[in-house]
């Protein structure tokens, strides 16, 4: 029975040992510097290219000077602000006003960036000779917008230079008001003498660093292209199966999104039904380019045909990625356990609503599992406890039967059969703990909602570490008080080993998320509290007995 029981703590020791490894790997991720903008080179795509739309042109791209020396338009909403370049109409560089930034919390944070920290564009373009791509040179409508009270959206409007043959193009992007959401579009009229049915892409291109982590302290979650249709559902694709020529995703729909994901921030071109060519390329060393490619109906001579695309740039809010797209809100990654994790989440949203602070509605989902599981819980505390009580009898068998262990475990087993203890009770609620740790732990790192979330005074960011390490010293002394309410293994040597799992525990909570570590001080006091008021219980009635 010992034996078992300690091999069930390991079990769960060497869970909790993976989650901090796999914290501490990603703690210090490789910086590089990033290089000087690269995206005014990246190849235009074309349909149908061989393992993608960018891949038709080799060869490193470089910046241009007239990349660097294109005007930009400043368009200012109330929760953004966005710096468009008169080269291709692409978004350079997005702020989100409403987040804060990783290293410095008294600037925003910024997810399209161009060069600061990462390489990062939205950009679009249009398929067809003399077209304009994302390298034309486009004449700005203005270079100032700001959305003013009373407008619930402001465009800004970029007109290309007319072809050769009287092909006229302007393209438009929309924001609105309170909304990550904005629409790119084409407005394509047709001077030539001859029809026209052009393709357009629209495309992210990013390095391949990872996005930043809070406080120094975060896992790195996924970063890189992902896909979704109706028929294959959510694929994510590594920048490094990309590079390698091996990435595996549905390239032609009639539905789906393409997107660019990384942690607590994602960005997403999700076009209305129809056909559509995704693809995703390396484009130079640390350059990747991962988009969607749409035909454009045929525009007769004389006529204006218009293609307007949805983009989202912004957080993962779960209620926004579910208004944008169906099956957006999947780029909200909870690992293998997103079956528990998800309705979790659902829960603590719950929570939040009715309490305003995402540290009570931890507080208030933990005392809720407690009580779903306390059934269950009480009888694993009743055999710990009869356990407890029949530990100088056990003591007494071992010296009586020596090193006779066959004689020792019969006896044993005959004492529990008589007295009607499971000597395995007492394990059960930390198998049912693990799994609901494991997701608890994906969600505090997963949803943006939790990202700078204070709960009350020193804990001013429930996803980052306790900054003076006082919840996990709490957790320490619980997990330590714990112990001691268990009965010991007659076993000295498993008696310790059981005595130094709060010091390890206590350890590899000092780098975990604040909220996390409440969740289990919560947990721990909720079941001491239990577990001394069955041991009370179980000791006055065996001395009624007696």
């Amino acid at each position: 029975m010992d034996n078992r029981r300690l091999i069930l703590l390991l079990v769960f020791s060497f869970s909790l040992v993976m989650l901090w490894d796999g914290w501490q790997k990603h703690n210090h991720p490789k910086v590089e510097a990033p290089a000087a903008s690269q995206t005014a080179g990246v190849p235009t795509p074309t349909p149908s290219a061989t393992a993608g739309a960018a891949a038709a042109v080799p060869g490193q791209p470089a910046a241009t000077p007239a990349a660097a020396a294109a005007p930009k338009a400043v368009v200012r909403t109330d929760i953004l602000v966005a710096e468009i370049s008169a080269q291709g109409g692409d978004i350079v560089r997005l702020e989100l006003t409403q987040h804060k930034a990783t290293e410095d919390r008294s600037r925003n944070y910024v997810l399209f960036d161009n060069g600061e920290k990462h390489n990062y564009a939205a950009q679009t373009g249009l398929i067809g000779n003399g077209l304009p791509t994302h390298k034309t040179l486009f004449s700005l409508g203005a270079q100032n917008l700001e959305l003013k009270d009373g407008q619930d959206a402001v465009t800004l409007r970029l007109d290309a230079p007319a072809t050769a043959d009287g092909i006229k193009v302007a393209k438009l992007i929309t924001f609105h008001r309170g909304s990550y959401q904005a629409e790119v579009s084409y407005e394509i009229t047709n001077g030539s003498g001859a029809p026209i049915a052009p393709h357009a892409y629209f495309q992210f291109t990013r390095d391949g660093k990872p996005a930043e982590q809070p406080g120094g302290f975060g896992v790195q979650t996924f970063t890189g292209p992902a896909f979704y249709t109706e028929a294959e559902k959510y694929q994510k694709v590594s920048f490094e199966d990309v590079a390698a020529k091996k990435a595996k995703f549905v390239t032609k729909s009639a539905d789906g999104w393409a997107a660019m994901v990384q942690h607590y921030f994602v960005a997403g071109w999700a076009p209305a039904s129809g056909e559509r060519e995704f693809f995703a390329n390396q484009v130079s060393s640390d350059l990747y380019s991962a988009g969607v490619i749409l035909p454009v109906a045929a525009i007769a001579p004389g006529q204006t045909a218009k293609l307007e695309v949805p983009l989202y740039a912004g957080p993962q809010e779960q209620s926004r990625l579910e208004q944008f797209a169906k099956g957006f809100d999947l780029v909200v990654d909870y690992g293998w356990l997103t079956i528990i994790a998800a309705p979790l989440f659902w829960v603590l949203e719950w929570f939040h609503k009715l309490t305003g602070n995402w540290g009570w509605a931890i507080i208030l989902v933990t005392i809720a599992l407690k009580a779903v599981f306390f059934p269950l819980s009480a009888a694993s505390y009743k055999s710990m406890a009869k356990m407890k009580t029949l530990g100088p009898r056990l003591q007494r068998m071992k010296e009586q039967y020596g090193d006779d262990k066959m004689k020792l475990q019969q006896a044993m087993m005959d004492l529990y059969k008589r007295e009607k203890v499971n000597p395995l009770g007492g394990c059960l609620p930390i198998l049912i703990q693990i799994p609901v740790f494991i997701a608890l732990y994906w969600v505090l790192l997963g949803v943006v909602e939790m990202r700078g979330a204070p709960w009350l005074g020193w804990i001013q960011d429930l996803s980052v570490q306790d900054p003076y390490y006082i919840l996990p010293l709490i957790m320490g002394a619980t997990s330590l008080i714990q112990t001691r309410l268990n009965p010991a293994p007659p076993d000295p040597i498993q008696a310790k080993v059981m005595m130094m799992m709060p010091i390890l525990f206590t350890f590899m909570f000092l780098w975990f998320p604040a909220g996390l570590v409440l969740y289990w001080v919560v947990n721990n006091t909720l079941s001491i509290l239990q577990q001394w008021q069955i041991n009370r219980m179980i000791e006055a009635g065996g001395k009624t007995a007696e």
